[in-house]
């Protein structure tokens, strides 16, 4: 049995989260600064909308201060507009829309959030020592003050922004404007402030308990420590999830959506040699004489015109439900109910054979005709149990449909060729289809030919020939 070390634990905890990783943010370093700018930008998009949230959150708190301060009883010879508290309020009222105005057009400095951090517990401070001219008490008074766990709100809206040193900056605020109060009431009226150790005497006199209001401080020191560290991880969560997000985008466009869609959702890491059996339709799509006419042309343009051919291609095969498993040069290969079981695969398939032949001739004849003819498509469909999933090996898998419906589809495909059609099938997916609801032309007719690589005679059905006929017959 492994025994665990304190050094293996230290470097466990050290790896979960460094010091130097909060030093550095400390410092100002944003831990996205590391990764790539897209990323980094969409960190910076989340504080700046943290910001806005901060900004609001303190319109909320100063309303709600005002409205205590109006409602809240005082002696009867002191009038409410006599405390310097009422102005301080406006004040910060109006500095503080003036900073959401500010963080509604970001960037927002950070010297500009520092000073508004400062704002908060000058407010805070100043609204607690007004109490003891208020009420006519000593200012050791102010040390009961219940306007203290404000402090707590102030130092966690500073989280909205993700940034560690706002936090802490908040925090070492207020621990410092608690001592600066501590000592304004021993200093300024050492004659009411009378030091005791008898917790029952300082909750009921004007006394001062050293010890309690030592609590204070280490509890506003140790609340903003844990939100520094839990903020240090819900960064590195939100950094993690950006990036993720963007790998799943990313994989996306290598990936058909169905394909990158499972490979995100699996429970456990991919791995070579997960698959599955499936009963699925295979579709081939095949530019005709495209590399002959390929091989005159600059190599940009060509690129070009293909991706102009696949552009009017994939939407009509994706609409119906097909899944791109590969592009091969000028080819497209498309399954049906091989990554996702599906009830109606070969119905699917067949319907999308025509569009895509009809999508493409209406693309050719809108071109100059210099690239493509409207007849410059062929396509193939056959239905049989596959396997779908991932080969290769650890650090370059792909996703792949194998299976012998594959290898007869692509040969299929190839004998359009042979007999001058741009669409066919076999009588078997035909059949398939039309009893998953696909309407069929009335008059085509299947015949047993021979298949180069196919060792025994394949029943086909042609689906469409050039001029746009149908198994033979115009369409």
């Amino acid at each position: 049995m492994a025994v665990t070390t304190e050094e293996d634990d230290a470097q466990r905890v050290t790896g979960w989260i460094r010091p130097s990783e909060i030093l550095a943010q400390l410092r100002g370093a944003d831990l996205a600064q590391t990764l790539s700018p897209s990323i980094r930008e969409q960190v910076v998009r989340k504080d700046d909308v943290g910001e806005v949230l901060v900004k609001i959150i303190q319109i909320f708190i100063v309303s709600f201060v005002a409205l205590l301060y109006v409602l809240a009883p005082r002696p009867t010879d002191i009038g409410t507009l006599w405390s310097p508290t009422p102005y301080f309020l406006s004040a910060y009222l109006v500095l503080t829309f003036a900073g959401l105005l500010w963080a509604l057009h970001p960037p927002v400095p950070a010297f500009a959030i520092y000073a508004s951090i400062a704002l908060d517990f000058i407010l805070l401070y100043t609204l607690i020592w007004s109490f003891h001219r208020q009420y006519g008490q000593p200012p050791s008074f102010v040390l009961k003050s219940p306007t203290l766990l404000y402090v707590f709100l102030f130092i966690a809206i500073r989280t909205l922004r993700f940034e560690v040193r706002f936090v802490v900056a908040a925090g070492v605020m207020a621990a410092l404007g608690w001592v600066v109060i501590l000592a304004w009431v021993i200093l300024v009226d050492p004659e009411h402030a009378i030091i005791t150790r008898n917790y029952v005497t300082y909750l009921t006199s004007n006394t001062v308990l050293i010890g309690a209001e030592i609590d204070k401080i280490l509890l506003i020191t140790m609340v903003t420590a844990v939100l520094a560290l839990s903020l240090t991880l819900a960064k590195r969560l939100l950094v993690s999830s950006i990036s993720e997000a963007q790998a799943a985008g990313n994989l996306s466009r290598f990936f058909d959506p169905a394909v990158a869609s499972d490979i995100r959702d699996q429970d456990g890491d991919t791995a070579p040699g997960d698959g599955e059996l499936r009963n699925a339709t295979i579709l081939f799509i095949d530019l005709r004489n495209f590399t002959t006419i390929a091989a005159s042309r600059p190599p940009a343009a060509v690129i070009g015109a293909l991706a102009a051919a696949q552009a009017v291609l994939v939407p009509i095969v994706r609409e119906h439900g097909g899944t791109i498993d590969k592009f091969m040069g000028d080819g497209i290969m498309v399954t049906f109910g091989a990554v996702r079981p599906s009830v109606g695969h070969a119905a699917d398939a067949l319907r999308c054979a025509i569009a895509v032949l009809d999508g493409f001739a209406d693309f050719a004849r809108a071109e100059d005709g210099s690239w493509f003819a409207a007849e410059g498509l062929g396509v193939a469909a056959v239905t049989g149990p596959v396997i779908s999933g991932l080969v290769g090996v650890e650090g370059r898998l792909e996703f792949t449909v194998i299976g012998s419906a594959v290898n007869l589809c692509a040969k299929l495909e190839k004998h359009n060729k042979v007999l001058g059609s741009q669409g066919m099938t076999t009588a078997t997916t035909l059949a398939l289809a039309t009893g998953q609801g696909y309407a069929a032309e009335p008059d085509l007719s299947s015949e047993i030919v021979a298949i180069p690589g196919i060792v025994d005679p394949v029943e086909i059905v042609v689906l469409r020939r050039p001029g746009g006929m149908a198994g033979g017959r115009e369409r």
